[in-house]
């Protein structure tokens, strides 16, 4: 006892029947880097949250996208107004997320003004810088750095290897830069030259798919001609007066009418929002309540013009579509999380289909996907493809450093990174402990007994315990008298971990009949 007993009567002393244990940390917390509506937070400032609806609370909704009008068969977004972070996180909710880091690096309207530029993206993960901070978040994903110029993308994708591998506690999901688009055999190749701007520094702690996906994440409620840009929306109106040149009255000039209808809606909208921003009555009004996604003016237009005119119809629809092509990266991260709750960590994010996704943008065979999955130099590339009565399904479970026998596969990195970091906080308890045999056991007792029901799950392969992991620590084994009088105390772990099952080859043989 500290105190000494001097005083006659009862005393009570409590003792640990227990010892210390290893908790298994959370393995799919991802970090999302990108630019959102608002940012009451501030900018590169981390916030955890855990639904769409908290994201939109803090964060905002969808970017105002705007896109260009040719003619009725070109129809082009503008780059300036285009974020994909929102569309990515309803991918991400949608597939199994859950509990998340956002790190807003600007909002819409700053960044289509000033540019989107790849120091944005290098903030948080500077030295010093907030996610360097945060422990918890184990996946960094930044689907509008695809939007950068193909030079400032490649650092970023860099940067972000090079700061997972110094934290050694996340990774990495990458998107192939205009991974929209087919492959071909020219120089400018989009997955050859995915692997040209990446270099060989940290592969074990990134991966990445191919291609982009078409998905359902935009509706049809979600889309109205106000995509159209101010500039443009002139020409698509003379463009929907002219294609209806012959048709019969009184439906020409119905058409006529609306399509004059069209700027001053937007207009009137645009002043009601503005009024009840600041909290006046609205000058124009409208049937429908405040706070409606789009107007009810505008609604009323568009769907007339959606009723009458094909030209309309078919513009919105080509709209819709090219909103809904996402990189993949935001939908794998609620992949990882789905995969990682229901099974565990342990198990290849990969045969498994994807929510809210139809079809991936490119078509890739069997013969096609073997460059990708296993090239000359090792930068694995995950297909997604789409499978006959099966769906889409991500067909690979890569790393970018496919050559390593260590780290070819994600699930390997991803559980080593866990083992680590949950032995890693466990053994915290025991700095400035004394560094003898009683330490020694009771710290290779606490490590053996996680790994052991890790081995119970099925994270590690053996037929018994000893035959899935070892855990040597002591005088003599790794330690040296020089390391005891200098204050190291070494442990060195093996693990056996689970490998997917790449390749089943079943061989058949005919036999004799033998009766």
């Amino acid at each position: 006892m500290a105190a000494a007993i001097k005083t006659p009567g009862v005393y009570i002393k409590e003792l640990n029947a227990f010892p210390n244990s290893v908790v298994e940390v959370a393995t799919a917390v991802p970090a999302f880097i990108g630019y959102t509506e608002k940012i009451p937070p501030g900018p590169n400032t981390p916030t955890r949250l855990s639904s769409l609806k908290e994201y939109q609370e803090m964060f905002g909704g969808a970017p105002p996208t705007r896109f260009k009008f040719t003619d009725a068969e070109k129809i082009d977004v503008d780059p300036a107004s285009q974020f994909l972070l929102y569309s990515s996180m309803r991918l991400f909710f949608d597939n199994g997320g859950g509990p998340c880091w956002i790190c807003s690096i600007g909002t819409y309207d700053a960044a289509a003004k000033a540019g989107k530029k790849k120091d944005d993206f290098l903030a948080p993960i500077a030295e010093n810088g907030d996610l360097e901070k945060q422990l918890e978040p184990t996946m960094l994903v930044a689907p509008d750095a695809v939007l950068l110029g193909e030079d400032d993308w490649q650092v970023v994708c860099q940067q972000f290897l090079a700061h997972c591998a110094k934290m050694q506690n996340r990774v990495s999901i990458l998107d192939v830069f205009n991974g929209d688009k087919a492959r071909t055999n020219k120089p400018d190749d989009v997955v050859n030259h995915f692997r040209d701007r990446i270099t060989s520094d940290f592969l074990n702690y990134g991966q990445a798919y191919y291609p982009w996906v078409n998905t359902s994440i935009v509706d049809d409620s979600d889309v109205d001609y106000q995509a159209i840009s101010a500039d443009t929306l002139e020409a698509f109106g003379k463009a929907l007066t002219a294609a209806v040149s012959n048709v019969p009255e009184p439906l020409k000039t119905g058409i006529t009418n609306l399509v004059t209808r069209m700027k001053p809606a937007i207009d009137e909208d645009a002043a009601n929002k503005q009024a009840l921003k600041e909290g006046k009555d609205a000058p124009f009004p409208a049937k429908g309540k405040p706070g409606d996604a789009t107007p009810p003016n505008v609604k009323q237009v568009h769907r007339s013009l959606l009723a009458v005119s094909p030209l309309y119809l078919k513009a919105m629809g080509s709209i819709r579509q090219k909103l809904n092509v996402l990189p993949p990266s935001g939908g794998m991260a609620g992949v990882y999380t789905r995969i990682d709750n229901a099974i565990g960590v342990f198990k290849a994010p990969a045969n498994t289909g994807m929510n809210s996704v139809s079809s991936p943008v490119v078509d890739i065979t069997s013969a096609e996907q073997e460059d990708l999955n296993m090239p000359l130099d090792g930068k694995a590339i995950n297909a997604i493809r789409a499978f006959p009565g099966r769906g889409v399904l991500i067909w690979g479970a890569r790393t970018l450093d496919g050559n390593s026998q260590d780290w070819r596969y994600i699930n390997v990195r991803r559980t080593i990174i866990m083992l680590e970091q949950s032995i890693k906080f466990a053994s915290l308890a025991y700095v400035f402990e004394p560094n003898n045999a009683s330490t020694w056991v009771t710290m290779k007792n606490m490590i053996s007994n996680f790994l052991t029901n890790q081995w119970k799950a099925g994270a590690l392969v053996g037929a018994k315990p000893e035959d899935a992991y070892s855990v040597d620590i002591g005088l003599g084994s790794t330690m040296t008298g020089d390391d005891i009088l200098n204050g190291f105390l070494n442990i060195t772990v093996k693990v056996a971990l689970v490998r997917p099952a790449e390749f089943i080859v079943i061989t058949f043989q005919q036999k004799m009949q033998t009766s």
